[in-house]
């Protein structure tokens, strides 16, 4: 790449965004209608579960019309996009969907959103903005390229950081659940074993800040950002956006979702920072069980164990008691010791990834508007 001396390459030109393409509403599927498959289904905020078959036969890009208002998101594979978002499967001519792709995430969507009552992206609003585009394919594609080479790494990490928990998990039910008993005969539980209560293996850290200024320039983490299912986050807010008091929290504390329906999320944290209160920031009384409680948190068993102590109406929560009081099955120390030596390498890996993750999408976006506006040009 060399950065350019001109204002404008001459092979770029301005066009409206609908001369360009369309905007393509997506289609009813509520989750009660969806069938078991691996057919990724996109909502506003990107994936949201899947299905046997796809509505859209091709790779394509996902925009947030209600909700998420102009998210942007891309299929690599055929996909089903729900009717909360707009797609787009074609282009109106020649060029590289990928570009675009990119091109759309610098658009400013989230300011355009004109339905009464409900925030909404209006199409043909969307569709009169002007833009400049490089009129040669080949351009686009090279442009595409070296921001998909960003991607391709960071979906790397994600794939391997899967694999991590996966790893976990599989050895967390080998060594510890496969040769043991249910709780109900305690009386044939392997030697040293017992039945004991979750919250003696850990404790909440409830360090809270009492003044605005003290976290408003830490990096937040709060439920809107953890992912279903996975230990590793994929973005960070920013403190400010709490207006009441903060919790703190240090890297490597594992963070739980308090609020049904998200007791399924659960992760790592990889650097210090700040969340609300519909989380509990949870560490180990013994370092020497870290990888145990992780694995304990982020299992089924506590998913429905809070689903089913939770209290209150409109979002149920769990309280942080009944979370301690929940009855888990304690192996013997040397088991849980041996456990942690092998599994804790995996969740520090995961933290390793994600924090490189983090590297490379700030990279990526300092060079999107970049490459977007012809100011840095990309060799052949």
């Amino acid at each position: 790449m060399k950065p350019k001396n001109e204002k404008q390459p001459k092979t770029w030109r301005k066009v409206k965004l609908g001369e360009v393409l369309e905007l393509k509403y997506g289609f009813g599927l509520p989750e009660t209608k969806r069938k078991t498959g691996r057919v990724p289904v996109f909502g506003s905020s990107g994936i949201v579960g899947a299905h046997n078959e796809a509505a859209v036969q091709s790779q394509g890009i996902v925009i947030g019309r209600k909700g998420h208002v102009g998210s942007i998101h891309y299929s690599n594979v055929p996909f089903y996009p729900i009717d909360t978002v707009y797609y787009v499967d074609q282009l109106k001519i020649p060029g590289d969907i990928k570009f675009f792709y990119y091109f759309l995430k610098r658009m400013p969507f989230q300011q355009i959103g004109s339905d009464v009552g409900v925030p909404g992206l209006n199409r043909d609003i969307a569709y009169s903005l002007e833009v400049k585009i490089p009129e040669d394919p080949n351009i686009q594609k090279r442009i595409a390229d070296v921001l998909s080479a960003f991607d391709d790494k960071i979906e790397l990490n994600n794939k391997i950081n899967q694999t991590l928990e996966q790893m976990a998990q599989a050895i967390f039910k080998e060594w510890f659940v496969s040769p043991s008993i249910a709780l109900a005969e305690e009386d044939k539980l392997p030697k040293g074993w017992r039945v004991g209560k979750l919250g003696e293996l850990m404790v909440a850290r409830k360090e809270k800040f009492r003044k605005y200024e003290e976290w408003k320039n830490l990096k937040l983490l709060d439920l809107g950002r953890f992912p279903q299912k996975s230990l590793a986050i994929t973005s960070y807010g920013k403190g400010e956006e709490i207006k009441t008091a903060g919790i703190g929290f240090k890297k490597g504390d594992v963070l739980f979702g308090a609020v049904r329906p998200y007791f399924h999320k659960v992760v790592i944290a990889p650097f210090d920072g700040v969340t609300n209160s519909s989380v509990f920031v949870i560490t180990p009384k013994k370092e020497s069980s870290y990888a145990f409680l992780v694995t304990v948190l982020f299992s089924e068993n506590t998913v429905n164990y809070a689903s089913m102590s939770a209290s209150g109406t409109k979002m149920p929560v769990i309280k942080w008691e009944d979370l301690c009081d929940m009855e888990v099955l304690i192996p013997e120390e040397r088991a849980i010791e041996n456990f942690n030596k092998t599994v804790k390498n995996f969740y520090n890996l995961i933290i390793k990834n994600t924090l490189e993750n983090q590297k490379l999408a700030s990279l990526r976006d300092l060079l999107l508007p970049k490459l977007m506006s012809g100011e840095i040009l990309v060799k052949s």
